[in-house]
C-alpha cells in the first residue's frame, strides 16, 4: 500500500491513507482504528513508523486516545468563521442542526467592578446571570455563562433565554445588534466542566469572552464561554495592510 520509492516519508504516507479512509467513510466517527501491532503489519513498517503517523493525527485532532481502550476516529470540528455577528442559535440552525440549552442556573445578582466595568454600568448594579450548556442535536458543545444589564432588559424571563436570545433583543425590544468585542484563550476543562460537556477531566477547551453592543455602543451582554476543542474550530481571514 505504501510506495517505499517514494520521497515521502512512509509515516506520513500512512497519515494520508488513514484520512483517505476516514474520507471515503472506510471508519467512522467514534469507530476504534486497527492496533498499531495490525497497522504495522497491514502497512509492513516499523512500529515506531506507525506511531508516529498515529501520534501526528492525534495532534492534528483526527484521531484520539482512550486510555487502556484504543485509538479511536474522532467526530468532525465544527468551522466557525470569526467573521459576522450570530447568535448560537442561529449559527446551528444555519448548519442544519437542532439547538438546544440545558439552562443550570438563572439569577440576578449585583455586579462587581471588573463585571460594571466591561459593561459600563455603576458596581453594585444588578445583572442577570445565566449559565447553560448548549447543545447541537442533544450533544453537549459549550458552557456558557451570560451577563445582561438587569435595568436594560428588566422584563428578560427564562423561556427568553431558552429561545433565540438575539431574536429576543431584535424583534420584542426593539434594539439593533451591531458589533462585538471577542478574545479567545486555550485552557484545561476543571471538574465542573468536564461534567457539564461529557469530556474527560483536563480535555483541552476554547475559552472565549465576547462583549456585544447595539449599534448605539451600548453593552447588552457579556458572554463567557467554553468551547469543546474536539468538536470546534475557529476561522479567521486575515489581509495584510
Amino acid at each position: 500500500m505504501l510506495n517505499k520509492q517514494s520521497p515521502l516519508p512512509m509515516y506520513y504516507q500512512i497519515e494520508e491513507d488513514i484520512r483517505q479512509r476516514i474520507a471515503k467513510q472506510e471508519f467512522f466517527p467514534g469507530e476504534a482504528i486497527p492496533s498499531e501491532r495490525s497497522l504495522t503489519e497491514t502497512y509492513d513498517v516499523s512500529r515506531m513508523t506507525v506511531r508516529q503517523a498515529v501520534n501526528n493525527l492525534v495532534q492534528e485532532g483526527l484521531l484520539y486516545r482512550e486510555k487502556g481502550k484504543g485509538t479511536f476516529i474522532a467526530e468532525t470540528k465544527m468551522e466557525q468563521p470569526l467573521t459576522g455577528l450570530t447568535s448560537f442559535t442561529e449559527d446551528m440552525k444555519r448548519r442544519g442542526l437542532k439547538p438546544g440549552n440545558n439552562l443550570l442556573s438563572f439569577d440576578v445578582k449585583e455586579a462587581g467592578s471588573k463585571l460594571a466595568a466591561k459593561l459600563q454600568i455603576e458596581a453594585g448594579e444588578r445583572v442577570f446571570e445565566v449559565k447553560r450548556v448548549r447543545l447541537a442535536d442533544e450533544v453537549p458543545m459549550a458552557l456558557e455563562t451570560t451577563f445582561i444589564p438587569y435595568a436594560l432588559m428588566p422584563g428578560l424571563t427564562q423561556a427568553h433565554i431558552q429561545q433565540s436570545f438575539y431574536a429576543y433583543v431584535e424583534s420584542e425590544l426593539g434594539l439593533t445588534i451591531g458589533r462585538a468585542e471577542q478574545a479567545i484563550e486555550a485552557s484545561l476543562a476543571d471538574e465542573a466542566e468536564a461534567d457539564a460537556l461529557a469530556i474527560p477531566l483536563h480535555a483541552a477547551l476554547l475559552g472565549i469572552e465576547r462583549l456585544t453592543f447595539t449599534t448605539d455602543n451600548t453593552p447588552f451582554e457579556l458572554v463567557q464561554s467554553a468551547y469543546r476543542a474536539d468538536r470546534y474550530k475557529f476561522l479567521a481571514e486575515i489581509k495584510r495592510n
